[in-house]
């Protein structure tokens, strides 16, 4: 009975910690829904334009699911210059007359809709999402073109503004579609944009499109016109040619769009297996109160994934064997998916040793590479649930060969043909955040629950191995820290460290595609899958030398 009391009172704990950072998070996305402010939302509407959520609001079916990529992007940067809001464009994968694809939509509510750095970031994401998915792409272009204050952090290297015209390009050959509607500003190189695409149309009197605006035309060849001769929607698409089609406002052409995709012809799909969904039979609500509310408790992550499949069915492969990471076949939303995720409770292993959870063993590394070998034999996409601090260290784990299998499971997550999905619900820290799918690895969605840290190595411990450093620094100079000096710099050390592991500072920087009520975990694998099934598989599987 007092067991079960103290499992209750926890419980409860863990719900209490768990919907407060929920809440935090929806008060957190509320203040980015807004842009650059009401007053900038005036001048836009005064205009007689429609705002970049509206737009998308008017343009994806009202009936169908969405997801936001990166709405926390560019979070807390930039304050200087009175910050960047969701790095000033909206980026949503969503449903156009039945059809899914990507949209991108500048906000023009924010510094004009101008280019920082992390806004060239956050478009290269949306095209690299397209491209691998061979997803349709909608560009809905409201721009001053780049922040000239920080040009040369936009311009001239590989993965800045350049880039996305290169991508242009790329995803024409590959017969990606790309469709263009210019709704206001767009200039400069950013001309190129809508001009690369399949299909370009203009808004009449707010959108314009040219290299050079008036008051450049002016200082370089003297010549006074003013910007709706120079580039206006009757110049560019009467005289010039360059657009195709133009519109007397908003509504009138995001319906055009919709008829383009209404016509849409289909291609061959990826062939993933996908059965009539069923939600969970154990309450996925409960997730709250499992999750623990310090991230070095344990749990059964089963009970997690029981929470999230079809039926909370859960084909476990080799149970008995690697205990610290959890291998099986389920469904989600009806698609069939291989789930690879850590394991947080104390096990045994095969020897009868106790084994610390979310920590990678030796034999969980074998376990969970020959299973994603299993699911890339059998095209079953692949799901990783992140809790891990890392892989197994000391003596034992150096003499079992803990580095040649955590090398097999990091070449067979490398490797993987099979598209991949990456939650992060718990810690990601180390080389556990490369082996269980990280970002370098190229998952094709990656998102984060609010509870998630992501870092090197937990916050008290490299705190106190910066400490250590610095204080041996110290001494080799032949003076040593105070106590009252040791602590605040351990303090300051920590908290520094602490905001750098936030799902908040991960997601600004685009580490992670977006931070996610728990609920809507599904929805996101479910739509992620279907997107990825566009794009069939043309590599063979081959996981390289490192397996011989």
């Amino acid at each position: 009975m007092q067991d079960t009391m103290a499992q209750n009172i926890e419980f409860n704990k863990n719900e209490d910690t768990n919907k407060l950072l929920l809440s935090s998070l929806q008060q957190r996305l509320q203040g980015v829904y807004e842009g650059g402010g009401k007053k900038s939302a005036e001048k836009q509407k005064e205009k007689g334009k429609l705002l970049a959520r509206e737009r998308i609001a008017y343009l994806l079916d009202t009936d169908a699911s969405q997801i936001e990529i990166g709405a926390l992007a560019a979070d807390g940067m930039y304050q200087d210059v009175g910050g960047c809001p969701s790095a000033g464009v909206v980026v949503v994968i969503g449903y156009v007359s039945g059809r899914q694809c990507i949209v991108v939509a500048n906000d023009a509510t924010v510094k004009a809709g101008a280019w920082f750095p992390m806004t060239a970031k956050k478009n290269l994401r949306a095209q690299e999402i397209a491209m691998e998915n061979r997803l349709p792409i909608v560009y809905l272009v409201d721009s001053a073109g780049v922040f000239l204050p920080m040009q040369d952090e936009i311009f001239p290297d590989k993965e800045h503004f350049g880039r996305i015209f290169r991508n242009n390009a790329v995803m024409s050959s590959m017969g990606i579609i790309q469709i263009a509607a210019i709704m206001g500003s767009c200039v400069a190189g950013g001309a190129y944009l809508p001009i690369m695409s399949d299909e370009a149309m203009i808004v009449d009197k707010t959108g314009s499109v040219f290299l050079a605006g008036s008051y450049l035309v002016k200082s370089a060849i003297g010549e006074d016109v003013d910007n709706e001769t120079l580039g206006g929607a009757t110049t560019q698409s009467e005289i010039s040619g360059v657009t195709d089609n133009k519109f007397p406002d908003d509504q009138s052409c995001l319906d055009y769009i919709k008829r383009v995709f209404s016509k849409l012809g289909r291609l061959p799909d990826a062939g993933f297996d996908r059965a009539e969904a069923a939600l969970p039979k154990k309450d996925e609500k409960e997730i709250f109160g499992i999750i623990p509310e310090a991230r070095d408790k344990q749990y059964d992550m089963l009970e997690i994934i029981h929470r999230l499949v079809d039926n909370s069915e859960f084909d476990e492969y080799k149970d008995k064997y690697g205990q610290t990471i959890l291998c099986g076949y389920a469904r989600l939303d009806g698609w069939a998916v291989g789930i690879v995720a850590n394991q947080r409770k104390v096990v045994k292993s095969k020897k009868g040793e106790m084994q610390i959870g979310g920590v990678i063993f030796s034999d969980s590394a074998d376990k969970a590479a020959r299973f994603i070998m299993n699911c890339n034999q059998r095209k079953i996409p692949l799901v990783f649930v992140q809790d891990v601090t890392g892989f197994m260290v000391g003596s034992r784990s150096e003499q079992g060969g803990i580095i040649k299998d955590g090398a097999k499971l990091v070449s067979a997550v490398a490797n993987s043909v099979v598209p991949k999905f990456t939650i992060i619900i718990g810690n990601s820290f180390g080389a556990g955040n490369y082996a269980m799918c990280g970002k370098a690895y190229d998952p094709r969605l990656i998102f984060a629950w609010p509870s998630a840290q992501i870092a090197v190595m937990g916050g008290a411990q490299s705190a106190k191995t910066i400490l250590q450093i610095q204080t041996a620094t110290l001494k080799a100079k032949g003076k040593e820290f105070t106590e009252e000096e040791e602590n605040a710099l351990l303090k300051k050390i920590t908290d520094r460290y602490n905001e750098q592991m936030s799902a908040y500072y991960a997601a600004a920087r685009l580490w992670v595609d977006a931070i996610i009520d728990p609920l809507e975990t599904r929805k996101w694998i479910s739509m992620g899958i279907e997107m990825a099934n566009h794009a069939p598989i043309e590599k063979q599987f081959n996981v390289g030398i490192i397996q011989t």
